[in-house]
């Protein structure tokens, strides 16, 4: 998305570029202008910079909110990839008593080593709003807060509660990691070229400090839960591939010990949150519905017959399997067995989690 100057424009054949003197804004990079000057306003109001703030802009497009950040931040630092955009910013503000506070990146947000800010304020591609929110999120120092425009179903995965019908892996990850707010809802109509979906923007305040949890692991138990979210923790714990994920990981994670002592698994991940990156988008929210959720899960075993479950799914039958009886005893010791992860909170995945791990068995494999 491009925070763009408000022109009449004329379409384009085929319906896909809107010229503006000139300039082609293209829909399949998430070229929309946002044309609306009050939702322009209230984003910048509901950021709350103070004077002494360098904000992040990321796709500031020819420059309407740009325009309005450098009025009141102490500097803007713009992150833009198409060339053209960047030449018309930097001209709508030259000669301007703001121009020596703003710096312009020109480069592909995900490939672009970010600097310091207390501030990020962005309408950004919709196609990429996953791996941004977690590159943000992995930004060290951490920055005060981020206002973000995504794609309404987006932001209400990332705001869904347990219970919700869009509450997802998305949503867990997310939510473990920064506190999420919907601010107000933006209608397709505020936008040149029009969407075609009503977007939503979404205010995220990291967490400092972060919760002290391996985050690799963290993501794993998650990514395995939501593969099925709406079946109980006791049925996916019985699915052959997850058997077999739990024997994987029990026995690398006992050799890791044996080679490495206890210091094997002390590493946080604190900084490191690109493989939940994944997590969802705003057409599929990432539960990963179809699948055994997660990858290294189709791993033959031996101990035992198969059979299926009501939903076509290998279980595990005849002969007592270990692995599966030791992840069986983690859920009923914390009577996790006949819940389901769409209605598990934070804390409930914390201290399933732990309880797990107690038990010698990890997911960050």
């Amino acid at each position: 998305m491009a925070g763009g100057p408000v022109r009449k424009a004329k379409r384009a054949g085929g319906g896909s570029q809107y010229p503006i003197q000139g300039m082609e804004f293209l829909k399949s990079k998430g070229q929309h202008i946002l044309k609306n000057p009050l939702i322009v306003d209230s984003i910048v109001q509901k950021a709350g910079i103070k004077s002494t703030d360098v904000v992040l802009e990321i796709g500031p497009g020819t420059g309407n909110l740009t325009v309005k950040l450098l009025q009141v931040a102490k500097k803007v630092i713009a992150v833009e990839v198409d060339p053209r955009m960047v030449f018309e910013l930097q001209r709508r503000v030259q000669g301007s008593s703001h121009a020596s506070h703003l710096q312009v990146i020109q480069g592909d947000i995900l490939k672009t080593e970010l600097p310091y800010f207390d501030i990020c304020v962005a309408n950004i591609p919709y196609q990429i709003s996953s791996p941004i929110t977690f590159k943000l999120l992995s930004h060290r120092p951490i920055f005060r807060c981020a206002i973000i425009m995504f794609q309404r179903e987006f932001a209400m995965r990332l705001v869904a509660k347990p219970g919700d019908s869009l509450y997802c892996r998305l949503s867990a990850n997310a939510q473990l990691l920064s506190r999420v707010d919907h601010l107000l809802k933006v209608g397709k109509n505020n936008f040149r070229p029009p969407p075609k979906v009503d977007s939503s923007v979404v205010r995220i305040e990291p967490r400092n400090p972060l919760p002290p949890v391996n985050f690799k692991e963290w993501d794993g138990l998650v990514r395995l839960c939501f593969s099925r979210k709406n079946k109980t923790l006791g049925a996916i714990f019985r699915q052959k591939n997850v058997v077999a994920l739990v024997e994987k990981n029990y026995k690398t994670y006992q050799a890791l010990q044996g080679a490495l002592g206890s210091s094997a698994s002390t590493d946080n991940g604190a900084t490191d949150l690109s493989m939940m990156a994944d997590a969802g988008s705003g057409r599929g929210g990432g539960d990963a519905e179809e699948g055994g959720g997660g990858q290294g899960m189709d791993v033959d075993m031996d101990g035992g017959d198969m059979d299926m479950d009501d939903d076509g799914d290998e279980v595990t039958k005849g002969p007592v399997n270990k692995y599966k009886e030791m992840g069986l005893a983690v859920l009923r010791e914390g009577s996790f067995e006949d819940k389901r992860s769409s209605k598990l909170s934070q804390d409930d995945f914390l201290r399933l989690l732990a309880s797990f791990n107690a038990r010698g068995i990890h997911f960050a494999n």
